[in-house]
């Protein structure tokens, strides 16, 4: 499987990690794989559709970095003024 390869069924395929990964032993990996399996209808829908959050994250992202750059340093207007001229 290449880089850009995605598998025929991704559901059976997450479905088949979620069973091996629910009895491997591993307490880490098995705590994780309970977090997946309770929201599995969620990470199922994003391995099947395609729509990508990545444009609205990277604007979070930016705009949490401007807050913690700015944070202790002035008021609500210069912090509103850095994130309109970083749009």
């Amino acid at each position: 499987m290449g880089s850009d390869a995605r598998p025929a069924n991704p559901s059976a395929v997450l479905d088949t990690w979620l069973t091996d990964a629910l009895s491997c032993g591993i307490p880490a990996i098995e705590t994780f794989a309970v977090g997946v399996r309770q929201d599995e209808a969620a990470v199922k829908a994003a391995l099947i559709m395609p729509w990508s959050s990545g444009q609205a994250e990277g604007q979070v992202n930016k705009l949490k970095l401007i807050k913690r750059q700015m944070y202790g340093r002035a008021n609500l207007d210069l912090l509103r003024r850095h994130v309109l001229l970083a749009a």
